[in-house]
């Protein structure tokens, strides 16, 4: 990593270390995913499964879909994590401990329940078959993936930043869904797993700020760099089982396009929010270099509105199936 990079990530960490307790919350008080999933411990438990897979039976297909693929995403946590742990100014392993480190460990610690909740949901409803998606997840985890930010701390977290609204996003819409067909509880653990990307997303959109105090320029260059190669979904290589790689994450897009539980329009909006939080269209005193980025990236929304304009969804000559929903026909408990 440039020395300068890593000066700066050093100076950031007096903050970060005084922020902590704001952007992460204490395991001992915050919710877990038993606090939204049937007690099989008590006598009422398998009537509250019971109840839970009514309520599942009424979700669509493509919201199974999308719930399905968000879960396979959360559960690509290892791979995550490992994006970040190789940049210089994070502990890797042993002493010393740093700031960085400790908040790489404390986000993922977080962001394992999301894929905990909702892989216990979806293991409940009956509707899905797990070993396949069990095939997926460690497939993705496998393949692992490029999010194209060359191990740079602002590339990393603009790109983190993009992406914990985009999940935001997913799980708002899956919410949405659920809440009218009466999933209540579906719609209670997607709202949680939403609010947790949004304090995620407000945590790393701050890191990006806190560096553009003392390097404008480069932020500007690296988000430049970002929006030119186009943000991609972190599942971007998953596959079903007997599928090339990035095959089913295409299927998935499809329906997360058609459902509009994530669309390009959302991805528009996103462009748009992080323009606003950085202030990027005020920013003074840039090199030519940045000038020019920044001049494109302030266009950026404007284009991408007339591209979206003369989009149209084709619909795949084979219509997409997926592995994940072969479930058998069975009595419910």
């Amino acid at each position: 990593m440039d020395h300068g990079r890593l000066e700066i990530m050093r100076a950031v960490e007096p903050f970060l270390e005084e922020q902590m307790p704001v952007l992460l919350r204490n395991p001992e008080t915050n919710w877990q995913p038993s606090d939204f999933l049937p007690d099989l411990s008590s006598e009422e438990g398998f009537e509250q499964v019971r109840e839970l897979q009514a309520e599942a039976r009424e979700l669509p297909e493509d919201v199974l879909v999308g719930l399905v693929g968000d879960m396979i995403t959360e559960e690509a946590l290892p791979t995550y994590a490992s994006w970040i742990f190789p940049l210089e100014g994070v502990d890797h392993q042993g002493d010393p401990k740093t700031v960085w480190g400790a908040w790489n460990r404390g986000w993922c610690a977080e962001e394992n329940r999301h894929g905990d909740v909702l892989n216990r949901y979806l293991y409940l409803t009956g509707r899905v078959n797990m070993r396949e998606v069990e095939v997926t997840v460690q497939n993705l985890i496998s393949d692992g993936g490029d999010t194209q930010t060359m191990n740079d701390p602002y590339r990393t977290f603009i790109y983190t930043s993009f992406q914990e609204i985009a999940t935001r996003v997913s799980h708002l819409s899956v919410a949405r869904y659920a809440e009218k067909a009466g999933a209540s509880r579906l719609f209670k653990l997607c709202s949680r797993v939403a609010g947790d990307e949004h304090r995620h997303a407000r945590a790393y959109s701050l890191f990006i700020e806190k560096f553009m105090e003392m390097d404008r320029d480069e932020i500007v260059l690296a988000f430049e760099d970002m929006m030119r190669k186009k943000i991609t979904m972190p599942a971007m290589y998953m596959r079903e089982r007997g599928k090339s790689i990035g095959e089913t994450f295409k299927k998935f897009e499809y329906i997360a396009t058609r459902s509009e539980i994530y669309t390009p329009r959302d991805y528009i909006d996103i462009v748009e929010q992080l323009l606003k939080r950085w202030d990027i269209e005020h920013l003074g005193g840039l090199s030519p270099a940045a000038q020019k980025a920044q001049e494109y990236l302030c266009q950026l929304p404007d284009r991408y509105r007339r591209i979206v304009e003369r989009f149209k969804l084709r619909d795949p000559a084979t219509p997409p199936r997926f592995s994940w929903l072969d479930v058998p026909e069975r009595a419910s408990i």
